[in-house]
């Protein structure tokens, strides 16, 4: 006889609807007088598989709380065309970029941490990181004013905290430098201060490491020890150009 316990594996196409949903409804207020009480059912009905009680209640203090969320948001996104010289309008940036994507639900699952909703924000995380390629865990803290360029490889931790007007480009890790179960109530991974930018395919590891602010983090940097405000780190090397032979 099998005796595993089963697991409604389904459940991961029924978050990613919601989490779709979710975000439209955030965004436009048409479509959130259209399909609003959809979404609300489809909470509900994922809860009820979680075995979450009270759910009508914490759908209600999750509702109350998209207006603050769509703020954050919007200061998110002019973040975002304040700082990408590629960016041509607003528009392109709720629309076409995956790293405020990832941003939106991270902001999304995060508060449904705080009213300590179990599993589902994680499941949008990772929604987000299949959709995005950005891997921001919904116990994360992060400021406002966030902004994440190409978005693809990012890995934020659960205990990192990220300050205010931060930007972070590809294949950033802000991580831990050890993997044991013994340290999951401890913080492990970094800290942020504000108007902090850290470049591409920079690792930054640590729960002690603080990185001071209007500091920048160069590419590639390995950094395991905390960095005072206002310093610039970079990696030593040279590039090496030889002439071809003409054949």
């Amino acid at each position: 006889m099998n005796t595993a316990k089963d697991y409604s594996m389904c459940l991961r196409d029924a978050v990613e609807n919601f989490t779709k949903e979710l975000i439209n409804g955030v965004f436009d207020e048409h479509y959130q007088l259209i399909h609003g009480e959809n979404t609300k059912q489809k909470f509900l009905k994922i809860l009820e598989r979680l075995a979450i009680s009270e759910s009508e209640i914490l759908w209600n203090e999750f509702k109350n709380s998209f207006m603050i969320i769509r703020k954050k948001l919007d200061l998110d996104a002019l973040a975002a065309l304040n700082n990408d010289p590629a960016a041509k309008s607003l528009e392109e940036i709720y629309l076409a970029y995956p790293g405020f994507y990832a941003i939106a639900v991270y902001r999304l699952s995060h508060q449904l941490l705080q009213l300590n909703v179990p599993v589902l924000p994680r499941m949008m995380s990772e929604f987000a990181h299949r959709y995005t390629g950005t891997d921001i865990h919904a116990g994360a803290e992060i400021g406002e004013s966030f902004f994440i360029d190409h978005a693809t490889g990012i890995v934020i931790g659960e205990t990192t905290i990220i300050k205010n007007n931060v930007q972070i480009f590809q294949g950033v890790t802000l991580g831990g430098l050890q993997v044991k179960k013994s340290l999951a109530s401890t913080k492990r991974h970094p800290t942020i201060e504000n108007n902090v930018i850290i470049y591409a395919n920079a690792t930054i590891l640590g729960g002690n490491v603080v990185i001071g602010e209007n500091s920048v983090i160069g590419a590639n940097v390995c950094i395991r020890e905390s960095i005072p405000e206002n310093s610039i780190v970079t990696v030593q090397y040279e590039n090496k150009i030889f002439k071809k032979e003409r054949l």
